[in-house]
């Protein structure tokens, strides 16, 4: 009897990438395809699909790998969960941007093998991604990633000390979900001003605009700068703060050679969507020493960078996400801690993106770690 093969995924613009996944994961067994509804996709990645989900299934069924595709019962990431129950596949296969630890958990208790395939093209055609294609004709704005110093832009935090926070421009090779920590709601203002591309001009002045647009007068929480400065201004950034919104000088590292050293040692885990309704300011440690280990943190982030020194870069990172975490001990929770513990023999170090907790866990490592995503910085001559 052939084996049960299970994929997921929202396959919108179906292309060649697509069909290359389902020939690798048909390798397998019998493969069933499990896609994501119009609502989940809206839900997940703040936007409409290309293609309703009755034409992603008339497309999917009509390729000769798929023996059955279907709409996904649930929602959220695990839409797929009550499918999976019913089908009883023999193997899930995900692609590298597709593992998740919650996909790996329901795996192990429900006996089902998961494989992580690396998207390679096929027949020695063009790499595809839905991320890339959409970018010819629509709005493919870069996302951040902070890498230290995170919370000093509000100064309800920098006037106990003034300080750095350092963030890092990213090119969306992948379409990252929504509340988790990747400037999604910035970047959706951003979209109102500049539908289609960023001009490349004058980056700061982009990002202050960026910064007034996102935050109209009257408004009653103050979103971050450095979220608006990340999606503006490409490459390495740092920006000072000291008991203002906005902060008072910039420095900004575009060697391709840097660039390139934090490529290589920074990667990414899917974990979860913040929870809605989490409070963080509902518990807040806030005060001199505990700012100024952020700071100070920050700092060795910086000159480790400049330096390519992984050991103090990892030692700096972790103890800027240890001095937040200490001031917003809301950021983490039990089931956060566990998803870090899977890492801590494997990375040098780790962090969540953004602030608002779960979302994407961002990791420090000396080489690749099979299940996570590379990153791409975007660089200053290649503005999108």
């Amino acid at each position: 009897m052939e084996k049960k093969v299970f994929v997921s995924g929202c396959f919108d613009m179906l292309h060649s990438g697509h069909i290359a996944f389902f020939k690798q994961a048909a390798t397998f067994g019998d493969l069933y395809v499990g896609i994501g509804s119009d609502a989940t996709i809206d839900d997940l990645k703040g936007r409409n699909t290309i293609n309703s989900e009755r034409e992603r299934i008339y497309m999917i069924n009509a390729i000769k790998y798929v023996k059955e595709s279907f709409v996904n019962s649930g929602s959220g990431i695990l839409d797929f969960k009550e499918d999976l129950i019913k089908l009883k596949p023999d193997y899930f296969v995900v692609n590298e941007d597709g593992y998740s630890p919650e996909k790996e958990k329901l795996c192990k208790k429900l006996n089902i093998e998961l494989h992580v395939l690396h998207r390679e093209p096929d027949l020695d055609l063009p790499p595809r991604s839905t991320t890339a294609i959409r970018s010819g004709d629509n709005c493919s704005l870069p996302y951040r990633i902070d890498l230290a110093g995170t919370w000093i832009d509000q100064p309800y935090v920098s006037k106990f000390k003034p300080g750095w926070a350092i963030t890092l421009s990213l090119e969306p090779i992948f379409e990252y979900n929504e509340r988790c920590g990747m400037s999604t709601s910035t970047r959706n203002a951003a979209k109102k001003i500049w539908p289609y591309y960023l001009p490349i001009e004058k980056p700061e002045k982009l990002a202050e605009i960026l910064f007034k647009f996102e935050n109209t007068p009257g408004s009653k929480i103050i979103s971050g700068a450095q979220d608006a400065i990340g999606i503006c201004m490409p490459g390495l950034v740092r920006h000072y703060y000291d008991n203002a919104y906005w902060p008072k000088k910039f420095e900004s590292i575009h060697s391709e050679d840097i660039l390139s050293w934090l490529e290589k040692h920074i990667s990414m885990v899917m974990l979860w969507p913040r929870e809605k309704g989490l409070d963080l300011l509902n518990e807040t440690y806030i005060n001199e020493e505990n700012v100024s280990e952020l700071t100070k943190a920050s700092e060795e982030v910086w000159e480790a960078i400049k330096n390519k020194d992984l050991e103090s870069f990892s030692n700096g990172f972790l103890k800027s996400f240890n001095a937040q975490t200490t001031m917003f001990p809301k950021m983490v929770n039990e089931r956060i801690e566990e998803e870090i513990t899977k890492y801590r023999d494997k990375a040098l170090a780790w962090k969540l993106a953004g602030a608002g907790g779960a979302g994407y866990l961002i990791l420090v490592t000396d080489k690749p770690i099979d299940g996570t995503m590379k990153i791409r910085i975007r660089r200053k001559e290649t503005q999108l």
